[in-house]
């Protein structure tokens, strides 16, 4: 079966994830550190699955259980690079999806950044989302599921 993992703690598209993941029947966890309340949809195909304060909690619990007929939406450069190495299939929040042919310019250009910050250059985050953002993730992530609905089970 194809679940969602929805890395929560800033993802500004799980009511997206959450109306793909009703119509197609799938289920999803927001998996987030409780550093900010999340309000729980409603909805019994979704799982709000709160971890530990550890600053890697969440990244942990989708790691261990994701596999390769399942899809992650993220924008954790580090933790989608541990679900590609698990065949899963990464949709960030932005739409544009990372995969094994471009991870490891996402985790350099991820180290950059983090060393422009530490310089005092650069920062702010990432841009909020437009209309357009919105549209391309949920075009990802409609090729995400279809193509890990298509992954046979294991026998």
């Amino acid at each position: 079966m194809t679940d969602i993992y929805v890395d929560a703690d800033a993802c500004p598209v799980r009511e997206e994830v959450n109306r793909v993941a009703t119509r197609l029947r799938l289920t999803v966890f927001v998996v987030w550190n409780g550093s900010r309340p999340l309000r729980p949809p409603g909805l019994p195909n979704v799982q709000m699955i709160l971890v530990g304060d550890r600053a890697d909690a969440a990244d942990d619990w989708i790691a261990e259980r994701i596999t390769d007929r399942d899809v992650c939406v993220t924008s954790d450069i580090p933790l989608a690079a541990r679900c590609l190495a698990k065949g899963a299939r990464i949709v960030p929040p932005s739409g544009r999806p990372l995969t094994q042919a471009n991870i490891g310019s996402a985790l350099a250009g991820r180290e950059l950044a983090r060393h422009l910050r530490e310089i005092g250059v650069g920062g702010g985050g990432p841009a909020p989302l437009t209309r357009q953002d919105r549209s391309r993730f949920l075009s990802a992530l409609d090729t995400a599921l279809q193509a890990a609905l298509r992954v046979p089970m294991p026998t």
